[in-house]
């Protein structure tokens, strides 16, 4: 028996390959699919089941083409309904994987058809949970992203508190837990930076595994704190449900090198979003006017997912150098799938056509602080709520990155803003994004608030982020 978990850092998520005398089933694949293949191909193994642990709404899954290209079977827990060829499983429907065996355990709470699958070695003996977004490492899954269901939060969270009591925690203590995300994820609010566990340590640590927790209580502590799911995540889970464009498809599209004029061209026609994914370092120097920043050195799928509001919009690309394919695979992998190329040769190929460019003032926080004691200063803090609660600069203006497409109405042209979130990456993703709307007397503030915190400007009193 073989468990490989492939984790990917930029969505904090989990999958999982399982083999067993030369068959395989893969967890909650993501969305570029050859990657499984070769690994099953070269182990002279073929790729049976695909499971599902429930529909992903961060994420776009590789399940369809995974499907399509190996003839494996699609499994989903009881109550999941898709437009492609899968199979509902049933509450404890067992499914063979060479000597092993994957029994469905209906876990519904953070989706009604969420399972969580266990799975039981040659020996028959439980040996791990792919618990999905049902048990986290130090939290569980949110109980608000139930596509089309008349049941409230409130009647969610209820559920979860039945699943995890009935079927994840009468497993004995030494069963392994592999859950689907790990910290930075937006799933849930409280996830562990680990990855794997057991059953014994989330008993001993988990808040929501208390043993003398009723279920009000539960309840109440689920739904405390959660935030409102980026608006991408209703998106994702029907594309996750309906299917979608064969990710090659999507690839050969978006990785095409267009010149400057075509680029420019294509832009105007397509009233194409120019995206340029470089370090915000590069972006500050010169950029194209009216380009958005999100750089691929942070969490660049979550936030393209939290900030641009359709996934349709075609998208235009300014990328490092041989960076084009992975940023078009990592747009693909939150259903951003429309990208029509990106500019070959980069900013140096523009500059040398003769193309206009646009610069942002950025300062350090030094020269922050001078500013601050000698002039009356508007400070944009963008980091998100629990970080500003946590302790921020006294008068700064909280504007959450989150929130800035609803939040424009709170800042005025007519100001300069000195904006700064934590180290940097924020900051400059909201003032491209201002900018391209109409304010430019902006100023980023380098290294955030933790260079701030080292000048003389008084800040908030420390609160753990955890007692908020």
């Amino acid at each position: 028996m073989k468990i490989e978990q492939i984790y990917t850092g930029c969505l904090a998520q989990g999958a999982y390959y399982i083999e067993s005398e030369g068959e395989v089933a893969i967890i909650d694949p993501l969305r570029e699919t050859q990657a499984y293949i070769d690994k099953a191909n070269a182990n002279n193994a073929t790729i049976k089941y695909v499971f599902e642990t429930h529909f992903h709404a961060d994420f776009v899954s590789g399940h369809v083409d995974l499907a399509k290209k190996t003839g494996a079977t699609i499994i989903y827990g009881p109550g999941a309904e898709t437009t492609y060829k899968s199979h509902t499983a049933k509450n404890n429907e067992e499914f063979k994987i060479g000597n092993i065996t994957i029994k469905a355990l209906h876990t519904p709470g953070h989706t009604l058809e969420s399972t969580t699958y266990l799975l039981v070695d040659e020996n028959g003996k439980n040996h791990a949970i792919f618990s999905g977004d049902t048990l986290f490492l130090g939290d569980v899954g949110r109980p608000d992203l139930a596509i089309k269901s008349d049941l409230t939060k409130e009647d969610l969270a209820g559920m979860l508190f039945d699943s995890l009591r009935s079927k994840i925690m009468p497993l004995a203590d030494n069963v392994i837990v592999y859950p689907a995300h790990g910290a930075g994820s937006a799933c849930g609010k409280n996830l562990s930076k680990e990855t794997v566990g057991s059953i014994g340590d989330q008993k001993k640590t988990n808040y929501a595994l208390r043993a003398n927790m009723t279920k009000a209580e539960f309840v109440e502590e689920v739904l405390d704190g959660i935030t409102p799911p980026p608006q991408y995540f209703a998106k994702n889970a029907m594309m996750n449900k309906t299917g979608y464009d064969s990710f090659e498809t999507v690839l050969k599209s978006g990785n095409s090198p267009l010149n400057p004029e075509d680029f420019e061209a294509m832009a105007n026609h397509e009233e194409a979003l120019v995206l340029d994914v470089r370090p915000e370092s590069d972006y500050i120097k010169s950029h194209i006017p009216n380009s958005i920043f999100i750089g691929l050195n942070g969490q660049f799928a979550p936030w393209v997912g939290a900030l641009i509001t359709d996934l349709k919009q075609p998208v235009l690309l300014v990328v490092p150098e041989g960076k084009s394919k992975e940023a078009v695979t990592r747009l693909s992998r939150v259903g951003y799938d429309n990208t029509l190329g990106y500019l070959e040769g980069g900013l140096n190929a523009w500059i040398a056509s003769g193309k206009e460019t646009d610069t942002l003032e950025s300062i350090s926080a030094e020269t922050f602080a001078e500013r601050v004691n000698n002039e009356d200063i508007n400070t944009l803090d963008v980091r998100k709520d629990g970080e500003y609660k946590s302790s921020h600069l006294e008068n700064a203006q909280h504007f959450a990155l989150d929130y800035i497409n609803t939040k424009m109405n709170e800042v005025s042209k007519d100001k300069t803003y000195h904006i700064h979130c934590a180290g940097g990456y924020r900051s400059v993703i909201a003032a491209s994004i201002l900018k391209v709307r109409g304010y430019h007397n902006l100023v980023d503030i380098a290294g955030g608030f933790v260079a701030i915190k080292k000048t003389d400007l008084p800040t908030t009193d420390f609160v753990c982020p955890s007692t908020l």
